[in-house]
């Protein structure tokens, strides 16, 4: 059976080999070249700080679905201009997001393809990571080793990938009962994939799922939904998925609605510097 400190230890090194990637030097060079002119650097009480409010640390992107001539195609078809989901990188600035939701509900496809369209964030799976570091599959970690001892693993997983930037994470539908877990979740922006119990059924049905191995699984599933149903829905973000709907059409959805939770949950200080745009103040620098 694999110790406690050998399983934190594998876990360290995949999260960290998860994250690896090397740019090209031209996407470097551009990216310092853009950190370099964002950054206004102020002296004090003898250290140098950043203020997070300045016109320049701000990166002035707005909702694109609000601004029809960012998505309108030139070219008189359907396509978009800019995609929305390159535009919201910038607009999280650096906030992880958190895709939770029962088995089945799509959130590793989801939010590998919400990451990819982002360009600048990584994909994450916890239960990817942690058949890595247990050397065998989810279904053989139950069995081996019971589900208590698998959300315990769980955990560690989440605790090695959260303290990262720029990262979409699929968690384990079971993940949030824990508050430890649900503490760490809301370090970022949490996305709940919301999809009937009859859809998923119809998706994973004589699969290997360790929780679905009963007499009725759809009466097992919606049980599991039941009792996860008050964590999950207070995600800050919740999508609907209806059957038949495409993986791209989830991840529009998804980004649209996180474009619009941003809108509605601007910072503090923008809200103050709104303020004292309207009143006709100047905003002190």
């Amino acid at each position: 059976r694999m110790t406690h400190q050998r399983a934190s230890l594998l876990l360290a090194l995949l999260v960290g080999s998860a994250l690896s990637f090397a740019p090209s030097p031209h996407t470097t060079t551009v990216t310092l070249r853009r950190i370099q002119q964002s950054q206004t650097i102020l002296n004090a009480g003898g250290f140098e700080w950043e203020d997070p409010t300045s016109d320049e640390a701000d990166p002035g992107v707005e909702n694109p679905f609000k601004n029809p001539s960012l998505l309108k195609s030139t070219d008189g078809d359907d396509s978009l201009k800019v995609d929305p989901a390159r535009l919201l990188s910038p607009r999280l600035r650096g906030c992880n997001l958190y895709f939770i939701g029962m088995m089945g509900s799509g959130k590793s496809t989801v939010g590998d393809l919400v990451a990819r369209r982002m360009g600048t964030y990584n994909f994450l799976d916890t239960d990817t990571i942690l058949e890595r570091a247990a050397g065998m599959s989810i279904p053989e970690v139950f069995e081996a080793e019971g589900e208590e001892a698998f959300r315990v693993a769980e955990a560690q997983v989440l605790d090695s990938v959260h303290a990262h930037v720029r990262i979409v994470v699929s968690t384990g539908g079971g993940l949030v009962m824990r508050n430890q877990n649900w503490s760490k979740l809301q370090t970022g922006l949490v996305v709940y994939l919301k999809v009937d119990p009859e859809v998923i059924m119809k998706r994973i049905e004589g699969t290997d799922r360790p929780l679905l191995q009963t007499e009725n699984p759809l009466e097992t599933l919606q049980k599991l939904t039941e009792e996860r149903k008050e964590r999950y829905e207070q995600a800050d973000v919740t999508v609907e998925i209806e059957e038949g709907m495409s993986v791209e059409d989830v991840a529009d959805k998804c980004v649209r609605a996180l474009h619009d939770f941003i809108d509605d949950n601007p910072p503090a200080w923008k809200q103050a510097k709104a303020k004292a745009a309207a009143d006709g103040l100047d905003w002190v620098q």
